[in-house]
């Protein structure tokens, strides 16, 4: 099993949904870089469970860093983010353990680690483990905020209500970035807002569950990070983005609607303003040959419906080899699509962080962030 993600900085994630906690390994950040342990509190606060919009496990969530980290900065060593798992039912997976959960990864999982999986609440590949990628998006992100790089993702579509787009100039997605900061359910538009909500509310009395698309935006990213084919922009990205559980699907700019577009109604002319190189449509997301072109990127990410719902489904039993039928217990989601905004945002982070690492001139600047060598002795 490979749990670790980036060549820069390092990520290793651990831990299982109803194990004694949950956690990540970071390696590779420079000493001397001061964190801020309030914005971290803040991304956390926007995973969490809430209402009957979400599931009934509460978790405290309460971010433990138990290494790499000294004096309020990184001290240059493995820093580690520890979770503990303070509110499990692990009988609710003790009676159906053997049957098996429609799109779910109980079948993948138990033929390739051969019975030995830990089914409880989906073990390593629930949702639960987006936790600790949060915690270190956090980290992440500050460091990139300090570069002017801001990034936030929405709800554009739950099923069949949409919400309002980002604009194509940084000056729009600027200002809806910043009206996201504080929204506690992530649409552009109130009203719309609302009536998602409602919506998931109606889908939970219904014993069901819905799915829908994110759309996410990072502006004032330096042109120039990427590199073509393997390591593009859009590689990175979708890497990670697909490691989120319940992402089937995604695009950047257009996406899709390339199909239906000419090249005259597709293609982003090029301009000056003020001086500085843009397009005036970014229908490419902000993104050519692979590389950042310095307009926002845009992205849409596909979350399916969660596969936990409480109305009856076939299956099959394992310890008997034939077919039955499934009514599942536990506390699940009816829609995950809030909770899972903050999870994108933070790969987003992790992503674009990796892509400026690449660069020698990417890792000075990171470098000349931490704080001045202290108590040196030569």
């Amino acid at each position: 099993m490979k749990n670790t993600f980036g060549s820069n900085i390092q990520y290793t994630l651990f831990g299982e949904s109803h194990g004694e906690a949950i956690g990540i390994v970071i390696d590779g950040l420079p000493a001397g870089i001061a964190l801020d342990l309030d914005l971290m509190e803040r991304q956390m606060e926007k995973r969490k469970a809430k209402g009957k919009i979400s599931t009934q496990r509460k978790e405290a969530d309460q971010v433990k860093i138990i290494s790499g980290y000294f004096n309020g900065h990184t001290s240059g060593t493995p820093l580690t983010i520890l979770i503990e798992n303070t509110n499990v039912k692990s009988q609710d997976y003790a009676r159906t353990q053997m049957l098996l959960r429609p799109s779910h990864a109980d079948y993948s999982a138990h033929v390739k680690y051969r019975g030995f999986e830990d089914y409880r609440g989906g073990g390593h590949f629930s949702g639960r483990l987006t936790a600790p990628i949060v915690a270190a998006g956090s980290i992440a992100m500050q460091i990139l905020q300090q570069l002017g790089v801001q990034i936030a993702t929405h709800i554009e579509k739950l099923h069949d209500l949409e919400d309002v787009r980002f604009g194509q100039t940084i000056e729009e997605v600027e200002t809806q970035i910043a009206y996201l900061q504080d929204r506690s359910f992530p649409t552009l538009d109130e009203t719309c807002g609302k009536a998602m909500i409602e919506k998931i509310e109606a889908c939970a009395k219904q014993k069901d569950s819905v799915g829908g698309i994110l759309e996410s935006a990072a502006i004032h990213v330096p042109a120039g990070l990427g590199e073509p084919f393997f390591d593009s922009i859009e590689s990175i990205l979708a890497h990670l983005l697909f490691s989120i559980p319940a992402v089937k699907g995604v695009s950047f700019g257009s996406g899709f609607d390339f199909a239906n577009l000419y090249g005259s109604e597709a293609n982003d002319a090029f301009a000056l303003k003020e001086g500085k190189i843009v397009t005036k449509s970014n229908h490419n997301g902000g993104i050519n040959g692979g590389i950042t072109n310095g307009m926002p990127i845009h992205l849409h990410t596909v979350i399916k419906a969660t596969p936990s719902i409480y109305q009856e489904q076939d299956s099959v039993d394992l310890q008997s080899g034939k077919e039955a039928k499934l009514t599942i217990k536990g506390r699940h989601d009816p829609a995950i699509l809030h909770r899972a905004a903050v999870v994108v945002d933070s790969m987003i982070a992790i992503g674009l962080l990796e892509a400026l690492c690449q660069q020698e001139a990417g890792m000075a600047l990171i470098k000349q962030m931490s704080s001045n060598e202290r108590g040196m002795i030569v």
